[in-house]
């Protein structure tokens, strides 16, 4: 089901999710910045720590900036914060609110992302009005311990069932992005390849120029 809204497949090249572990001393708004200078194409507020309040501050200033630079902003997980500060959308995962009921509660005109493992999982996040598919672990990673990973014979059979965008989750890197050539990805979500990254706008543009190769060949 395709949504009148407007995400586009350029959109989702180069994903940005946050996470606080790699500030170092710097704001979040400071971060996230630096990676739109850099060229991130999309922003996904993930966030785990933060009470209520002080994450809907948060995620109230950073769609402030993701507008400026006219980048789709969605929160991880949490639907209802989502709604209260008007995100573009939010992203679930296996375990979270079912596509179906999101919808429902959000609406026919804002983003929704989900996470699949496997075709059926992607199959049925299409069919009950998910925008777009993130798919992972492609490679080991850190940042989620429960991840697990998904093989590129898979990744491919899932662009290959769906006619929604999909982008590679997990463990990607700068050196290991031009693996996924040739899977049907429109692009790829990454959290440390940016924000663990000393200089965070010239690391963004350089995964930026080699997801394009990637997705193109």
């Amino acid at each position: 089901m395709k949504s009148d809204k407007r995400l586009e497949e350029k959109d989702l090249l180069l994903y940005a999710v946050t996470d606080r572990h790699w500030l170092n001393g710097r704001t979040l708004y400071e971060v996230v910045k630096e990676s739109l200078d850099g060229g991130a194409t999309f922003i996904q507020l993930r966030e785990k720590e933060l009470d209520n309040e002080h994450f809907l501050e948060e995620a109230k200033e950073l769609k402030k900036l993701c507008a400026e630079y006219k980048v789709p902003f969605v929160i991880n997980d949490n639907v209802d914060i989502a709604i209260q500060m008007d995100a573009d959308g939010v992203h679930v995962g296996q375990s979270d609110m079912e596509a179906g009921d999101v919808r429902a509660k959000l609406g026919p005109d804002k983003i929704i992302g989900v996470s699949a493992q496997t075709v059926e999982q992607a199959i049925l996040a299409e069919k009950r009005g998910a925008d777009y598919l993130g798919v992972g672990a492609v490679f080991p990673t850190g940042s989620k311990d429960d991840a697990d990973d998904v093989s590129h014979e898979t990744l491919k059979a899932i662009c290959d069932a769906v006619s929604i965008p999909v982008i590679a989750i997990g463990g990607i890197t700068v050196d290991n992005t031009p693996e996924l050539a040739g899977t049907g990805i429109c692009g790829i979500a990454v959290i440390s390849a940016i924000y663990a990254a000393d200089d965070i706008p010239a690391a963004t543009a350089k995964l930026k120029e080699v997801t394009k190769k990637t997705v193109n060949s």
